[in-house]
C-alpha cells in the first residue's frame, strides 16, 4: 500500500497549459523565470478553479432505479455529461489555460452504472473494462480529485484499478499506509499556469479525505490504511507546499463544514472538518468542500492566525452544481499574491448533456439499462416507501424480513441459533416502489441505494430500548391534540432519513409528545414486555454496526456473523429464490406514532 511515485507520475498528465506535479516527496517544478517585459505598473493575473463533488457514479441525467430521466422537486439535473458542457463554457470564456478542474470525492459508488463496473463486469477482471467515471473524467480533463469515503466501498483493489485508469491524481494526504504511516495516495498535486507577465503561477491542490472511512469501511481498510484528522495533515502539508513555491493553495476536502461527526466520539477526528481546517491552518486560499451533500455557493471563514478569509464552496451532489472559484492575483515584490477570491455555483440544469460524453459511454449505459430491467420475480401487490418515515409500511418490512431470514439461516445450528432475530432498516428512499406484477432488479435495488453489507450483533432488551429512544430523536416533539403535518414531523435536528431506524420483530409506540429519551412505550416481544436482560440477535447493516449515525451499543456489541455481499444483492437473490413477493407473509404494523397514547395516524 506504500505510495508509488513512479506509478503515480505515469498516471498524471498535463492539461492545457497547466502542468501537474504530484506526490508525497516530489520536488518543486522547474525553476521559474523572472518577470520580464510589460509595464512597470500593476501586473495582475486572473484564473478560475472549477469544482465538483459527490458525483456518486452519475454520468448521464438518468435514474437507473426508476429507469427514466432524473428529476426532483427542484428540477435539478445530474451527471458529468451536463457538467462537461458547463466546464467547456467556462473554458471558452476564461481560456482553458486559465482554468483548473478538481473534484472532492465520492466518485465510484452510488448508481447502478458504478455498481455494474465494480461487481457485474468488474474493472479488476483480466482485460476488464475502463470504469465509466474514469472515461468521462479523463475526457472532460480533470486535473485532480480527492478521495471520498465511498471510494473504499468496493475494496482497495477496485479503487487502485480506478486510480490506474484515471489520467489525473487521486489525492489523500490523510490516507496513510497502516504499517509505514506514509501516504498511500498522492497527498497533493502542483499545477503551473502560464501568465502574460511575471513568472508562472503555481497552484497547489491538497487532497483530504474523511476519517470516518476507518469506521464505515472497516472490513476493507482495517490493518491496511489509517486516516488521521484533516486539520493535522493540512497543518503538515500547507507549509511544505508554500516552501515549494506554491503561490495559491487550494484544499479539496471530502469533509463537510459543520464541525460535527455522525460517529460521536468513536474517533478522535472530526468528520465534517473543512471549516476547522480553514480556521486553524494558515496559508490556505480556498477549500472545495464535499461529503455533506449540501449547496454552499460561498462561505468565508477567518483564519485565526492570519485574520484572512478562506473561501469555501460546496457544489450540490451528483453533478447538480459546478463551483467556480475566481482568483485575482497581483505581482508584488517579486512574487504572486492573492488579491481576491470569490466563489459561486452554476446549475447543471441550465446545460445540455455534452454529446462527447454521452456518445463515449452510450454502450455502457445501454448494458446497465438492460441489466436493471431484468425480471426477477412478481409481487402480489404494489408497495411504496412514501409514508415510510412516519408509518410501518410493508416495503420496509420487506428489507427487514430478508435481513432477519438471512441471519437466521446463517446462525442455524450455532450456539446463537435459538435466540430471536430482530432487524433494523431505514427509509433510504421515499420514492422506492415495488410494483404489482413483475419485479425487476431496479425495483429491488431501489429499496437499498447504499452498498451496505449485513451483520449480526448480540444485544440485550435494555440496549434495544436505548437504541430505539436514540432513533426516535428523528421526530419533532409535537403536543397532543391538533392536526399533524407529516412533512413537518420528521428530520428533527436535520437528522437524515437514513439515520432513523425501525426495528422489526418488536412492537412499540413512539410518543412524539414526549421529550427525546422518553418516547418508547409498550415495548414488547411475542406479546410480552421486553425483559431488559433478554438477549436478541440484531440484524444490522455494517454502516450502523461500525458506528455510522452514532447509535448506542451496536459498535461494541459482540459480532456473531458478517457477510460481504451488499444487502441489496441479498434482497435481489431472495426475490429470485422466492419467485413471488407477498406482503401477507411478512408485513405487519409493529410500531406507530402516538401522542399521549393516541395514535397520530
Amino acid at each position: 500500500m506504500a505510495f508509488d511515485r513512479r506509478t503515480f507520475m505515469g498516471a498524471s498528465a498535463a492539461t492545457g497549459a497547466a502542468v501537474a506535479v504530484a506526490g508525497a516527496t516530489s520536488s518543486p517544478a522547474a525553476a521559474a523565470t523572472a518577470p520580464a517585459g510589460g509595464s512597470k505598473g500593476s501586473r495582475t493575473y486572473a484564473f478560475t478553479v472549477m469544482g465538483t463533488t459527490d458525483l456518486h457514479g452519475n454520468v448521464f441525467n438518468w435514474d437507473y432505479f426508476t429507469d427514466k430521466e432524473f428529476d426532483d422537486k427542484a428540477h435539478n439535473d445530474v451527471g458529468l455529461a451536463k457538467i462537461s458542457t458547463l466546464v467547456e463554457q467556462v473554458r471558452a470564456e476564461k481560456g482553458r489555460c486559465n482554468t483548473l478542474l478538481i473534484d472532492a470525492g465520492d466518485t465510484i459508488q452510488g448508481t447502478q452504472l458504478s455498481y455494474y463496473y465494480a461487481k457485474v463486469d468488474p474493472i479488476t477482471a483480466r482485460r476488464g473494462p475502463v470504469h465509466p467515471m474514469a472515461q468521462a473524467m479523463n475526457a472532460i480533463g480533470y486535473d485532480a480529485a480527492a478521495l471520498g469515503n465511498h471510494e473504499f466501498n468496493y475494496g482497495i483493489p477496485v479503487l487502485r484499478k480506478f486510480e490506474e485508469q484515471c489520467r489525473f491524481p487521486l489525492l489523500g494526504a490523510n490516507a496513510l499506509d497502516a504499517k509505514t504511516l506514509r501516504p498511500a495516495f498522492a497527498p497533493y498535486s502542483m499545477h503551473r499556469l502560464r501568465t502574460p507577465h511575471g513568472r508562472d503561477v503555481k497552484v497547489a491542490v491538497l487532497g483530504l479525505t474523511n476519517p470516518g472511512i476507518a469506521i464505515w469501511d472497516k472490513a476493507n481498510v482495517q490493518g491496511k490504511m489509517t486516516f488521521p484528522g484533516l486539520e493535522e495533515q493540512a497543518a503538515k502539508y500547507v507549509p511544505r507546499l508554500r516552501s515549494m513555491g506554491a503561490d495559491v493553495v487550494i484544499v479539496s476536502a471530502h469533509s463537510g463544514s459543520s464541525g460535527t461527526s455522525s460517529y460521536g466520539d468513536q474517533l478522535p477526528y472530526i468528520e465534517n472538518a473543512a471549516g476547522l481546517v480553514a480556521e486553524q491552518v494558515p496559508g490556505i486560499d480556498a477549500i472545495l468542500v464535499g461529503h455533506a451533500h449540501t449547496e454552499i455557493p460561498e462561505y468565508r471563514v477567518k483564519n485565526k492566525a492570519t485574520g484572512k478569509d478562506v473561501v469555501l464552496s460546496e457544489p450540490l451532489k451528483w453533478g447538480q452544481r459546478l463551483t467556480l472559484f475566481d482568483f485575482e492575483l497581483s505581482w508584488e515584490r517579486g512574487r504572486w499574491s492573492v488579491a481576491k477570491v470569490s466563489a459561486k455555483v452554476l446549475n447543471s440544469n441550465t446545460a445540455a448533456e455534452d454529446p462527447k460524453i454521452t456518445g463515449l459511454l452510450s454502450d455502457e449505459h445501454r448494458k446497465v439499462v438492460a441489466y436493471v430491467n431484468q425480471v426477477i420475480g412478481t409481487s402480489t401487490q404494489a408497495m411504496s416507501s412514501a409514508e415510510g418515515p412516519v408509518k410501518d409500511v410493508p416495503i420496509i418490512d420487506l428489507i427487514n424480513h430478508v435481513q432477519a431470514e438471512t441471519v437466521k439461516a446463517a446462525l442455524a445450528g450455532s450456539e446463537w441459533g435459538k435466540l430471536p432475530v430482530l432487524s433494523q432498516a431505514s427509509c433510504f428512499s421515499r420514492t422506492a416502489v415495488i410494483p404489482a406484477g413483475q419485479v425487476t432488479i431496479k425495483d429491488a435495488a431501489g429499496l437499498y441505494p447504499f452498498e451496505n453489507t449485513l451483520e449480526a450483533r448480540l444485544l440485550t432488551g435494555a440496549q434495544l430500548k436505548d437504541y430505539l429512544e436514540y432513533s426516535a430523536r428523528y421526530y419533532v416533539q409535537t403536543a397532543p391534540g391538533g392536526a399533524v403535518d407529516p412533512a413537518k414531523l420528521t428530520n428533527a435536528e436535520s437528522i437524515p432519513d437514513y439515520n432513523y431506524d425501525a426495528v422489526y420483530g418488536l412492537t412499540y409506540d413512539i410518543d412524539i409528545a414526549q421529550p427525546v429519551g422518553s418516547r418508547i412505550t409498550g415495548l414488547s416481544f411475542a406479546g410480552k414486555p421486553v425483559d431488559p436482560a433478554a438477549q436478541f440477535v440484531f440484524a444490522v447493516n455494517n454502516y450502523r454496526a461500525s458506528g455510522g449515525g452514532a447509535f448506542p451499543h451496536v459498535p461494541k456489541a459482540k459480532q456473531l456473523w458478517a457477510n460481504s455481499d451488499e444487502i441489496r444483492n441479498t434482497i435481489i437473490q431472495w426475490v429470485k429464490a422466492k419467485g413471488t413477493v407477498d406482503p401477507a407473509a411478512f408485513a405487519s404494523v409493529d410500531w406507530r406514532l402516538t401522542r399521549a397514547g393516541v395514535p397520530v395516524f
